[in-house]
């Protein structure tokens, strides 16, 4: 009988290419800090009548606001100003003011009595020191009692015209934290960082620019970051919950 030949063996099929996996989106918080130059200007763009919220008239009455603006909000002190200004107009008479009145003028601004207090030292030192008019230099400015370097810099921003430094609000911090610009919790180290990075001609203005986008969109507690217009270059560092 003749020997069978053996099946012929089947080719062994050939095993599909593994896939390369995709590659992974950088985690938020890793992600390098936005590019201060793309930064300044979609913010410009997205509000371009940035602004001091503070309705002054002029220097000294921006720095009487600032001092009530602290842990209040500008809305309640813009109130609060025409009435206390047509009282206490100038230094002078915001220095021989009566503190019980004072504080009575500006109980809805919060820490009413510690405020008065603020102003009436700040009002008279005022007087002896510079005749009444808030001095043009940052040193000048935070020798006055209640004074301290935000106050000054807002002052000389906004009054002034001078660049000196860059306001470092709740926002700003937040905010500047958040866009991987700093890791600093502290308002001075945070200014000090920020005037290495933004053009001092802009050191103002950038305030603003943060300050409204803190208010409208970089929420503390749920920012919209689905609906920023940064979304793309955000770090978002520490934000946990986001709409």
């Amino acid at each position: 009988m003749p020997a069978t030949k053996p099946a012929a063996k089947k080719p062994a099929a050939k095993k599909p290419a593994a896939k390369k996996p995709a590659a992974k989106a950088a985690p938020r918080g890793k992600q390098p800090p936005i590019e201060i130059g793309l930064l300044c200007r979609r913010l410009k763009k997205a509000y371009p009548g940035a602004h001091c919220a503070l309705d002054f008239h002029d220097a000294f009455s921006l720095l009487v606001m600032t001092i009530l603006a602290a842990q209040n909000t500008d809305v309640n002190v813009n109130k609060v100003a025409p009435d206390l200004f047509a009282r206490w107009p100038d230094a002078r008479s915001l220095a021989e003011a009566e503190l019980p009145e004072l504080e009575k003028a500006i109980y809805s601004c919060g820490f009413f009595r510690m405020k008065a207090r603020a102003l009436s030292e700040m009002s008279r030192d005022l007087v002896e020191k510079f005749g009444g008019q808030p001095p043009r230099t940052l040193e000048e400015l935070v020798s006055l009692r209640g004074v301290g370097r935000k106050t000054a810099n807002v002052v000389l921003g906004n009054a002034y015209g001078i660049e000196a430094g860059v306001v470092v609000d709740t926002h700003v911090g937040r905010l500047s934290r958040r866009m991987g610009l700093t890791k600093q919790a502290d308002p001075v180290k945070i200014e000090q960082e920020l005037m290495k990075l933004v053009p001092k001609a802009e050191w103002t203005l950038f305030s603003h620019l943060l300050i409204d986008h803190g208010r409208q969109v970089c929420d503390a507690k749920k920012p919209h970051c689905s609906t920023c217009f940064l979304n793309d270059v955000c770090p978002r560092v520490g934000v946990k919950v986001s709409a």
